[in-house]
């Protein structure tokens, strides 16, 4: 049996651990540092010798205990930095360069992988799930403290500002020890678009310009902008009724004034940079139009024509801000001038910089460098900077168009007919030019909402242009009518167009989120696509979006059967498409954690099943995962290139696994599943009183207290887990490190599965499985069974907690043999030397957090009124979900 070896800690973790000691003792005392540091050791040392220890916590009081959660909090936020960092200088699972070389190997030309990157679309979408826990502010702290760390690689001994590193290092900690790490009140969906936009502002503008050049000297070719940013912050109102048609316009122009303002500062710098005399170099005649067009009179820069040119682009692009964003750039333009009327005009205009630039000094004036980037980026990200996606339930839909045919006095009662006549009345509206609405009718207030929304969305067209909105997500979609609804309300704002030849500005997406709906979806896009006017609509496009989702599934039939049926709808709905003509495009709705599709990006889309990806996916990304992913832009380019990568193989590679075995496996994993997903709705579903054990040993209740997002946290107020969102049904088994939705009820299906030489044979040798395997390891390396007992004493029912809680602890024993067996391991994470560290390390930090919540809990539900214990348990709520990371 292999011996455990002995955990190395990152020397950045020690480092950055020791000045948190210290600016514990000196601006919380002492004594707080003393009593802090002997609960640490007691801790580690009952962790590493695995004998219990009295980690002596009933000698903090209410005081101590809100600084000792601060202390522990702060610790692995810092941890997690160093981790990063360590993550950012190790080596990419496979960067893009030696994954063009890997196919090059396999005899897939680079001139093949442009062709493919020109139809491709890869694209992050930012939403504002809530699991991110920590306030913008610490997220700032955080940031500039890894600029620092990186100061500190380079051996600076001072700042650009003058000040010494390792100080600044050290007051950047104290910020935080003062900072307060709760929000006092909610965010509003303002708050969530500027949160979101600054990550777009301060690492994807800045990085994806240069990923792309790093990916043009590797093709030796210059692709279309495949990669591209989206964002649900602000168009998804499904069971938020905070979104309106205010909160969409605001999006729009926010983001519209953050990336016009980029471009300008970019242009600014261009000019300085700029300083080309016409004296002494060749300058194009359209070069010289544009400098003579730019109202630029001054002496200084008569022989500058780059320089002019340059303002007046400049001017025209302070013009085009004043208009779209109702307000004056920060600084002024030299001139009047007019406004570009499509971001198209922008890009002509630094073409000709660019090709009189080349005549004058070759490509390195003209593609490399400020101007190469700045034109890169205008093709990336327009005057919209992100596309903004909507979305909102079908059950809505159906009431707001069945009120509109009501009122337009359609005879038939939409709500009562069937699917078949509701396709037929919905085909007939849409092939008619007669709106069906009236100014001189009144609807309801849901209508009336989702038609302002559908105005604003209209108008946002007309500004920023087409792609600023070019997706309708329709959540729970189960028929064709759902997605004709769509179509419906987007012809009410003329963003539907009947005729010979429909057209749609916006495309109806599928949202499939059930084990049902995913199982039904491939006869559902069958139906979709042999109404005529909608494959003319999607063969007009090209593509046609379909949206998975990872978070609900999971919910609905457990980890292992939610993993496999999302593969299986994939693989089903190709052929449906193939035999449409038309390319699909997944969009996959996965979360931080296991239990909701997280993971490595790169290990999940290179895992997809054959023929599903064609270099066309988009993946949602939210909550914590949006700093830890993308919180600089050094961090931003590793991950991106990551995800495009990943892309490039799973559209590009040959079949990694041979039929013959994938029919194998395939055949297995379907028993498998059936028996785990029976296990699982046993337990979730089947079990009286299981909702009421849920809801009194998790904090669900005080997690709902935390001001982490805009949206509530059930789409309906009854208690049923079928109307819990699912981003707190993880979070509440995370922190109560029982971590369920990740592993529960694979246990019993592995260790009844028969034939266990093809068990370890899949797990080896088929992608899916080793993902899912490894991703299932370490939510069981992450969970405690025994700190997860302590929260089953929160149960008042003792009968029900016991029997509930039994069936817990022995699955999850099943589940850990059952998976070493398979995988060929002595102990959890044998085979990821570096993650068995890295959560090692962090237990002896957590179990302490968790075992002073449940007390805070014990105390908060007994009714003690000391308001200083809430703000415990949001304290350690929030310091647990830092700790464990890809919680939420």
């Amino acid at each position: 049996m292999a011996t455990r070896p002995a955990i190395q800690q990152n020397p950045d973790i020690r480092y950055l651990g020791k000045l948190l000691g210290d600016v514990i003792r000196e601006h919380g005392g002492d004594q707080l540092f003393q009593r802090t540091e002997e609960i640490r050791a007691a801790s580690v040392e009952r962790h590493r010798n695995e004998v219990p220890v009295d980690l002596r916590l009933g000698q903090l009081d209410l005081d101590d205990t809100l600084a000792f959660v601060r202390g522990f909090g702060l610790f692995s936020m810092l941890a997690n930095l160093a981790e990063d960092r360590e993550g950012m200088m190790a080596e990419q699972d496979m960067p893009f360069a030696d994954a063009l070389a890997s196919l090059k190997e396999q005899g897939i030309s680079s001139e093949q992988v442009s062709e493919m990157l020109d139809q491709a679309l890869v694209m992050p979408v930012l939403t504002a799930h809530p699991t991110e826990v920590r306030r913008k502010s610490v997220i700032d702290h955080r940031v500039r403290i890894a600029e620092l760390m990186r100061m500190r690689d380079a051996q600076a001994i001072s700042t650009p500002e003058g000040d010494d590193v390792e100080e600044s290092i050290i007051r950047q900690i104290a910020l935080l020890w003062h900072t307060r790490t709760l929000r006092r009140e909610r965010l509003f969906v303002t708050d969530e678009v500027e949160n979101a936009v600054s990550f777009m502002r301060d690492s994807f503008l800045p990085a994806i310009p240069v990923l792309y050049r790093r990916w043009e000297d590797a093709l030796g070719s210059r692709p279309a902008s495949f990669l591209r940013v989206g964002s649900w912050i602000g168009g998804d109102r499904d069971g938020n009724p905070y979104v309106t048609a205010d909160s969409l316009r605001f999006a729009q122009a926010f983001a519209a004034e953050t990336v016009i303002e980029y471009y300008l500062d970019a242009l600014h710098k261009l000019g300085g940079e700029l300083s080309l005399s016409s004296e002494l170099t060749e300058v194009d005649p359209e070069l010289a139009r544009l400098a003579d067009a730019s109202g630029d009179e001054s002496s200084h820069r008569q022989d500058e024509p780059y320089r002019r040119a340059i303002i007046g682009i400049y001017n025209r692009l302070a013009a085009t801000f004043e208009e779209l964003v109702g307000k004056e750039p920060s600084r002024a333009a030299i001139g009047a001038a007019e406004p570009y009327d499509s971001p198209d005009g922008l890009q002509d205009d630094l073409r000709v910089v660019a090709r009189s630039l080349t005549k004058a000094g070759g490509q390195t004036l003209a593609s490399q460098g400020a101007l190469g980037r700045l034109a890169r980026a205008v093709r990336t990200f327009g005057f919209h900077l992100a596309t903004l996606d909507l979305r909102q339930n079908s059950a809505v839909h159906e009431r707001v168009v069945g009120e509109l045919l009501a009122n337009a006095g359609v005879e038939e009662d939409y709500t009562a007919l069937d699917e078949e006549a509701r396709i037929a009345l919905l085909r007939r509206e849409l092939a008619s030019a007669r709106p069906l609405r009236s100014q001189w009718m009144e609807y309801g207030e849901e209508t009336t909402k989702e038609l302002a929304i559908l105005e604003a969305t209209a108008q946002a067209h007309a500004r920023f242009g087409p792609h600023c909105i070019t997706q309708y997500v329709v959540s729970m979609a189960e028929t064709v009518s759902d997605l004709l609804e769509v179509h419906i309300l987007l012809k009410e704002v003329g963003l539907y167009r009947a005729g010979d030849t429909p057209h749609s500005a916006i495309q109806a997406v599928p949202l499939f989120e059930t084990i049902g709906d995913l199982k039904n979806a491939p006869e559902v896009m069958r139906s979709y696509f042999g109404l005529p006017e909608v494959a003319a609509m999607a063969s007009a496009r090209g593509h046609q979006e379909v949206m998975i989702g990872y978070s609900d599934s999971n919910k609905d039939g457990g980890y292992l059967t939610s993993s496999w049926m999302l593969a299986r709808a994939s693989e089903a709905l190709a052929p449906v498409f193939a035999e449409a003509g038309v390319t699909m495009q997944l969009f996959h709705g996965r979360g931080g954690s296991v239990g909701r599709g997280g993971g490595s990006a790169f290990d999940a889309i290179r895992g997809q099943p054959s023929g599903t990806v064609n270099g066309r996916i988009r993946i949602t990304e939210q909550g914590e995962v949006i700093a830890a992913k993308y919180g600089t832009p050094e961090v931003a380019a590793v991950n991106l290139d990551a995800m495009v990568t990943a892309a490039m193989l799973a559209t590009m590679e040959p079949e990694r696994v041979p039929q013959d075995d994938y029919r194998r496996y395939a055949e297995a994993m379907d028993a498998v599943s059936e028996n785990a997903f029976r296990t699982y709705r046993d337990l979730v579903y089947g079990t009286e009183g299981f909702v009421g054990f849920f809801r009194q040993m998790t904090p669900i209740a005080e997690i709902a207290t935390l001001k982490i997002g805009s949206r509530p946290a059930s789409r309906k107020s009854d208690d049923r887990i079928e109307n819990l969102r699912a981003i707190p049904w993880v979070f509440s088994w995370s922190q109560a490190r029982v971590m369920l939705p990740g592993w529960y009820g694979v246990g019993t299906a592995l260790s009844q599965f028969e034939d266990k030489a093809l068990l370890r044979e899949m797990a080896r040798e088929w992608p899916f499985l080793r993902n899912a395997l490894a991703n299932m390891e370490m939510v069981l390396a992450k969970s405690d069974m025994g700190i997860a007992e302590r929260y089953s004493e929160l149960v008042e029912d003792r009968d029900l907690a016991k029997g509930v809680f039994g069936a817990i602890r022995d699955e999850w024993q099943r589940t850990h043999d059952a998976l070493l067996d398979a995988t060929g391991q002595s102990f959890l994470l044998e085979n990821s030397p570096r993650l068995d560290a890295s959560i090692r390390l962090r237990l002896p930090y957590i179990e302490p957090l968790n075992l002073l919540q449940v007390e805070l809990l014990k105390r908060h539900r007994s009714g003690e009124p000391d308001e200083r214990i809430a703000e415990g348990i949001q304290l350690s709520i929030n310091a647990i979900a830092t700790a464990l990371r890809n919680s939420g």
